[in-house]
């Protein structure tokens, strides 16, 4: 591929370059989500991964863990949108999906360990899903700009992001109403960045692209999974 030239936005490109886009991107996010399963399987499967959750979670180290996610996701966002080569945004790819898994362990060390329930991580992924598809076919099939929910991503994310930390400093649990809050979040970002996908990038973004949606959908899961286990702890 030769860097030096600029591809169309995905909104100009011919149909057919358009569709080519939208498999690349799609086929990425589903390699992405099995690579994070995989290596969840892994993790879970580590001697010790018990202390390991227990210590992530220990008072301001979960604090460290989020600073640390915050810092490398934005440097594998960074890479997957580079110009330099295609071998630099795979890296960034990878980078984001690593950091993920790392990030969801002691939430799944509780889903898989510490509940007696089979069906709760299907049920999760399920429910994420349907979503994610309800939300994908809304982007495609208006074909609406939705740009205009960015206003409400960066507020609400400051908002969110403040009231975890204050509950990592504080010590009180932000409880099932901030769960539910947070998936209407992720569904929002989930439509407004598959409407980004589709106006603005360009046909060679689709590594970019895929990690961007496999942000969302790894925020979508994770609130899910938190709704289901505090119902099932009730």
């Amino acid at each position: 591929m030769d860097y030096g030239y600029r591809a169309q936005s995905v909104a100009q490109a011919a149909p057919d370059a358009r569709a080519q886009f939208i498999r690349n991107t799609y086929t990425h996010l589903a390699l992405a989500v099995l690579a994070f399963l995989a290596l969840e399987y892994v993790l879970l499967s580590l001697p010790g991964i018990q202390n390991l959750a227990a210590v992530m979670t220990q008072g301001w180290n979960w604090l460290l863990v989020i600073g640390l996610f915050f810092v490398v996701s934005l440097a594998a966002d960074r890479m997957a949108r580079s110009e330099v080569s295609r071998g630099v945004q795979y890296a960034g790819l990878a980078l984001y999906v690593v950091a993920e898994a790392i990030l969801f362990v002691p939430l799944l060390f509780v889903a898989v360990f510490m509940i007696n329930d089979p069906t709760l991580l299907p049920t999760a992924a399920i429910i994420t899903g349907l979503l994610f598809a309800g939300l994908t076919t809304v982007a495609f099939t208006t074909k609406a700009d939705f740009s205009f929910l960015r206003g409400i991503l960066v507020i609400g994310g400051f908002i969110a992001l403040g009231l975890i930390i204050a509950s990592i400093l504080f010590g009180f649990t932000l409880g099932l109403i901030f769960s539910v809050v947070m998936v209407g979040f992720a569904s929002i970002a989930i439509l407004y960045y598959t409407s980004n996908i589709i106006h603005y990038y360009r046909t060679d973004q689709y590594v970019a692209a895929s990690v961007t949606l496999f942000a969302s959908v790894a925020l979508l899961f994770y609130y899910v999974l938190q709704i289901l286990i505090s119902l099932r702890n009730q």
